[in-house]
């Protein structure tokens, strides 16, 4: 389990360094242990426009973040969440590579 923290860790570090900084400070704020109901709200808030990509301004991006923040809170959720984030990147990285040998 603590490698599975330690990835979820990582997922958020690596979200933190590609937002602005005050999106930053707020994520990391979310985090703490006493903003759990904040959290929360804002997981499912996420999730929800995540699913409602197709409207302006929501997006994908959405989905994995609040993802990842609901997680935070339910560890049974975290090791397929690490899973599937790995998947997603491994097949991220794959067309990447295809997109800059054209």
């Amino acid at each position: 389990m603590p490698a599975t923290k330690a990835e979820l860790n990582r997922y958020f570090e690596m979200i933190n360094r590609r937002v602005p900084a005050r999106v930053s400070q707020f994520i990391r704020w979310l985090r703490k242990p006493s903003s759990f109901a904040a959290r929360l709200a804002v997981a499912l808030l996420f999730i929800l426009g995540g699913i409602f990509s197709f409207l302006p301004v929501l997006g994908v991006w959405m989905l994995p973040l609040g993802f990842l923040l609901i997680a935070q809170d339910i560890p049974f959720l975290q090791k397929p969440l690490v899973t599937a984030l790995a998947w997603i990147e491994k097949k991220w990285e794959v067309l990447r590579l295809k997109w800059q040998n054209q």
